[in-house]
């Protein structure tokens, strides 16, 4: 250490305490994936309600359309059969163009039966006449008895007083005032239909100005478009209403809910011409609607709207279909993601493993080299001094020989203990210098039966001191392969010396050998000795 106590250079493995990637790591990955998928899920659900939906609106602007190219259709033949029949020259109508005049007719008829049985049934009012045709958008609604006298009426006449007043005044009504009335109502230049009763008991006569005509035009075009468009379309059509500006019926088909006013701000919105169509999800009648409201375009100018009802059972079944298969798919993909993250992290934990233990025999392998190196430059420095004590003690014992035969035997003794820790020292620095070479292998065949009996025939006398008994077990067929005999015999030499060295007392130690299997030789070295630790396993290849 510097004498400010840092430390200038240290050496140390790499700690690898913690596993590769945390759990919770893990674990926010795995969430955003998921999260992700979920995202997108729901996004592809969306867009899926966004597609069906849009389909779903085309399929109504599709029945408005056609409600709309009916309706003027319908209108454009009233007018053609109306100027046809003002002309001079009598030109014949056809069946189509005829029937949308005849079927404003039979409307005005069933309105004019419809007074007709509440007089039949004495609750017949001027207030009922003139709520009636208030409400059905008649411009004069009005009743004639037997002679002809106005019974009621929903207005007078522009020019005359009314009945009540007439009758303060004490002027009843005469026979002649049906004729006069009827040429005051066609002096007023309005249209209209009298009605007699079938028993001739009275008169109903029902007048429409332009807009009442042009209303009773429009709403029976419409309900003949209605009527023509159910007979191959609508199908999943729950309800269709169309009404005019003023949020009068124009026509109906099916059971409709609440009723939407002209001040309404949709229909505001609509009739304004701000948008095209609006839609919105509903639920009618126990039934899951997609209500669409679009403006009635007729002549080119907006008439009204057009409000329909459209069925979305099979659309939602299809979305709940696609979510529940989302969910599935879901959760396949989550249980893939948690599977793959969990096999990453037990693999990359498990290399990181490989690599630390790695590192850590480099490590060792290159502390074994440093210590090599160090023993190799001990041997060195040893062996020159171990010779020349060599070299002295053989002239010691050549030309310092004592004469005195008692010390000549202890002289020799002591010589000959001299001349065998030198070889024994010698010995040691052999095996010093040997563990520092990498020698290289020098392979030639030989039997691996030849190189074990020539062990078992240098050790034997050893074992049988140590009370170990040395069991062969090979066939006769020599097992030849290449190898490099001394360092084998050796590594076979340092084996069973080993087995007999963990032997207490009486033991056997068995050499087996093994015929070749797929290009490999057994060679077997069993004892009954006490056997390693796991901390000398961990040693074993140390010198």
């Amino acid at each position: 250490m510097s004498p400010e106590g840092k430390i200038i250079w240290q050496h140390g493995s790499p700690r690898y305490d913690r596993p590769f990637m945390q759990p919770l790591a893990v674990a926010i990955v795995c969430a955003v994936f998921i999260g992700l998928i979920l995202t997108m899920g729901v996004m592809d659900l969306r867009r899926s309600d966004r597609t069906l939906a849009g389909f779903m609106e085309n399929q109504g602007m599709r029945i408005v359309g056609v409600v709309e190219r009916l309706t003027q259709e319908n209108l454009d033949m009233m007018i053609q059969a109306s100027r046809k029949g003002g002309g001079d020259v009598f030109v014949p109508l056809t069946e189509q163009v005829i029937s949308p005049q005849k079927f404003l007719t039979e409307k005005i008829v069933a309105m004019a039966r419809e007074v007709d049985n509440h007089w039949k049934a004495e609750h017949l009012s001027g207030n009922y006449l003139r709520k009636y045709a208030q409400e059905n958008n008649i411009w004069l609604l009005a009743v004639l008895n037997t002679w002809g006298d106005v019974i009621f009426q929903s207005r007078d006449l522009p020019g005359e007083a009314s009945i009540e007043k007439r009758k303060k005044a004490g002027r009843g009504a005469s026979q002649e005032e049906a004729p006069d009335f009827i040429a005051r109502l066609a002096r007023q230049k309005i249209g209209f239909i009298a009605l007699r009763r079938p028993d001739g008991s009275g008169t109903i006569i029902i007048a429409l100005d332009q807009d009442g005509a042009r209303y009773w035009g429009t709403r029976v075009s419409v309900e003949k478009a209605i009527e023509k468009l159910g007979e191959g379309q609508g199908q999943g059509l729950v309800y269709l209403a169309v009404r005019d500006k003023k949020a009068m019926i124009l026509g109906n088909a099916g059971e409709l809910p609440e009723a939407l006013g002209s001040d309404h701000p949709l229909v505001m919105k609509i009739l304004r011409g701000e948008g095209q169509m609006e839609a919105r999800n509903m639920t009618f009648a126990g039934k899951s609607l997609l209500e669409i409201a679009a403006p009635l375009h007729l002549n080119g100018q907006i008439a009204g709207f057009i409000r329909l009802g459209l069925e979305r059972g099979n659309t939602d079944q299809i979305l709940a279909e696609n979510r529940r298969n989302m969910f599935v798919f879901l959760a396949f993909v989550v249980m893939i993601a948690l599977l793959s993250m969990w096999l990453l992290y037990h693999n990359q934990n498990r290399h990181l493993a490989g690599i630390v233990e790695m590192t850590r025999q480099l490590e060792k392998a290159e502390r074994l080299s440093a210590l090599g190196q160090l023993a190799a430059g001990v041997a060195h420095e040893i062996r020159n001094p171990l010779n020349a004590i060599s070299m002295a003690s053989q002239r010691l014992k050549r030309e310092f020989v004592p004469a005195n035969q008692e010390k000549m035997a202890e002289f020799d003794t002591m010589t000959g203990v001299i001349r065998d820790e030198i070889r024994r020292l010698n010995g040691i620095i052999e095996e010093f210098l040997t563990f520092s070479k990498s020698r290289r292998l020098e392979l030639r065949d030989c039997p691996v039966q030849e190189i074990l009996q020539k062990i078992v025939s240098l050790i034997s006398a050893e074992a049988e001191a140590r009370g170990v008994a040395l069991r062969t077990d090979w066939g006769n067929d020599p097992v030849v392969i290449p190898m490099d005999v001394d360092k084998l015999q050796q590594a076979f030499l340092n084996f069973i010396k080993n087995a007999m060295e963990s032997i207490s007392g009486e033991g056997m130690v068995t050499l087996s050998v093994r015929k070749p299997e797929e290009g490999r030789v057994s060679i077997r070295i069993a004892d009954t000795g006490c056997g390693m630790t796991a901390e000398e396993v961990d040693r074993i290849f140390n010198p």
